[in-house]
């Protein structure tokens, strides 16, 4: 079965979200049997790459809210992340582009260390003091090097800005085919979709209908055709 997950690295709710579905997972018994698969949503598109702020200072512009009003967002998101076992900065993060970050992501899944390296973009961008947005390029060579990737081949996708550019754009096309309008977005099996941080009963249930709904493949013939199997294969006869 195939789980496929829309999600932004600015996104607090995908970050408490995973969180909660990998739970639903870990106790799934058919877990081993599961494919996750990061699909790329970006809150904030066209953003451009040097424009970052304070996070506070985006939510009061973004949502119209007080400043007040916006700490106490972080606050209560900041709770229900250390719920799940995450570790959450609620004041001093900063929001800037993260299209750089899927173009690497994209990179990650071609090495088979896509989802090392969107955990580590999550904890980097939400719990760790140094910024993601404003360091530059080498402070996102270096989270991709501590993933398991090569340093110069991370460095190389982020000097080529249409490195794995259309792979994004074709992801968000997706999400938007499929009615996504935030994240995150979670698709089993291209059968059965959920929408948001859902607590991890919610995604245990999805799991297991989903996995119970699988139809058997269903051949339009039973035969008599030639075909290689395991023994060999069949020699035409005259």
């Amino acid at each position: 079965m195939r789980v496929e997950i829309w999600s932004d690295i600015a996104c607090p709710w995908c970050y408490v979200g995973k969180a909660r579905f990998e739970k639903a997972l870990e106790a799934f018994p058919h877990r081993d049997q599961v494919e996750v698969v990061h699909r790329s949503f970006e809150l904030d598109p066209g953003r451009a790459k040097d424009d970052v702020q304070p996070v506070i200072r985006m939510l009061t512009k973004k949502y119209g809210m007080s400043e007040a009003q916006a700490q106490a967002g972080e606050e209560n998101l900041g709770a229900q992340a250390t719920a799940e076992g995450l570790d959450y900065r609620t004041r001093d993060r900063d929001h800037g582009s993260t299209f750089d970050m899927h173009r690497l992501l994209h990179f990650a899944k071609e090495q088979g260390r896509q989802d090392e390296l969107v955990q580590i973009l999550y904890r980097a961008n939400f719990a760790e003091e140094r910024s993601v947005f404003s360091e530059g390029d080498e402070r996102l060579v270096q989270l991709a090097a501590e993933a398991g990737l090569d340093a110069d081949a991370a460095r190389r996708v982020l000097a080529d800005p249409t490195a794995y550019a259309d792979d994004v754009r074709a992801d968000e096309r997706e999400a938007a085919q499929l009615g996504a309008n935030g994240v995150p977005f979670f698709v089993l099996d291209r059968a059965y979709g959920v929408s948001g941080a859902q607590p991890a009963e919610v995604f245990a249930q999805a799991l297991t209908r989903a996995w119970g709904d699988r139809s058997p493949l269903k051949l339009i013939d039973d035969g008599g055709a030639e075909a290689c199997g395991p023994d060999g294969c069949a020699v035409p006869q005259n």
